[in-house]
């Protein structure tokens, strides 16, 4: 009996530790961009699918990635702000998550072939190959934010490559991947606007956890010092939406576009969160920001394949 109980708590320890609730901003550019592509073109479905299961590997693959390089740096203590996982708690050994992360790392590249050989026919052209590197790029990004001996998320470089990869990348390489071009360079826009709120959970994670940052690593929060990083959390938000109002208004004109501004309110609540709560208070502010945006990606995919 006692066997039993280990096992389920050492189950329910590595699905924390894979931070499911992360997946819906990870899905958020891609599906927005395969949305769009799919307004505009017959696109395969087999693709779309494998571009989900790529994307969900790669963000599982960081978020275990970071969890091993924060408990090696010394980062996560029991002074940690936000939730406890697997290796915090003594549940999962180093050996099993370095298992684990190269289990992730296998499929995020299975997974990546697979979808580049199925949109496109073949690894063989240029851009399958443009495409292979990138997804190569994107499996070391998501590993050594935290993870390795000069990871860039310890230098205050995370909101930059959290930029890139969940928003440029993701909203514009969804779009490439099931269309094999980009249409317009108007998608600019709401790919910025995924990477600013992207970068938002990224930047509330770490007003959250400044103190216990601070002896291991350097953030931009940490740089910005707490009120202006609360500042710059605004600014991120404000601008996401000035992208997407702009994006509606000069794309394929149609009020129906401009429905996503549904999800205001709960932007609202985010930043209202961000300016009153402190610590821990803050961390339902991550998920709040993280279903929002999938949320609004959702509709305003939605009503462009529609209208």
């Amino acid at each position: 009996m006692s066997k039993f109980v280990f096992m389920n708590e050492k189950t329910k320890a590595i699905i924390n530790s894979l931070r499911l609730r992360t997946l819906p901003l990870s899905l958020a550019g891609v599906v927005l961009g395969v949305m769009l592509a799919a307004s505009e073109y017959r696109i395969s479905g087999w693709a779309a699918i494998f571009i989900f299961l790529t994307t969900i590997c790669l963000q599982i693959l960081s978020n275990l990635s970071n969890e091993l390089g924060d408990v090696l740096s010394g980062t996560d203590t029991e002074d940690r702000q936000g939730p406890q996982y697997g290796l915090n708690m003594g549940l999962v050994s180093i050996p099993e998550m370095k298992r684990l992360i190269s289990i992730f790392a296998t499929l995020a590249a299975i997974f990546g072939i697979v979808m580049i050989w199925i949109s496109f026919g073949t690894l063989f052209c240029v851009k399958s190959v443009c495409l292979l590197v990138l997804g190569a790029a994107a499996i070391w990004a998501a590993m050594h934010y935290t993870l390795g001996k000069n990871p860039y998320g310890y230098r205050g470089l995370g909101d930059l490559f959290v930029f890139i990869f969940f928003g440029l990348v993701s909203v514009l390489g969804g779009f490439f991947v099931a269309a094999h071009t980009i249409s317009s360079w108007w998608l600019l826009l709401p790919a910025a606007a995924i990477s600013c709120f992207s970068v938002g959970v990224l930047n509330v994670n770490n007003i959250r956890d400044m103190k216990t940052d601070a002896a291991t690593r350097t953030t931009v929060a940490m740089k910005l010092g707490e009120r202006n990083a609360r500042r710059y959390q605004t600014a991120l938000i404000c601008a996401g939406w000035l992208f997407l109002l702009i994006f509606a208004a000069a794309y394929r004109f149609s009020p129906w576009h401009f429905l996503f501004v549904v999800t205001l309110p709960l932007y609202v609540k985010h930043l209202k969160g961000i300016w009153t709560l402190k610590e821990k208070d803050l961390d339902p502010m991550l998920p709040l920001l993280v279903i929002s945006t999938f949320i609004l990606a959702l509709i305003l995919g939605a009503t462009f394949m529609i209208f």
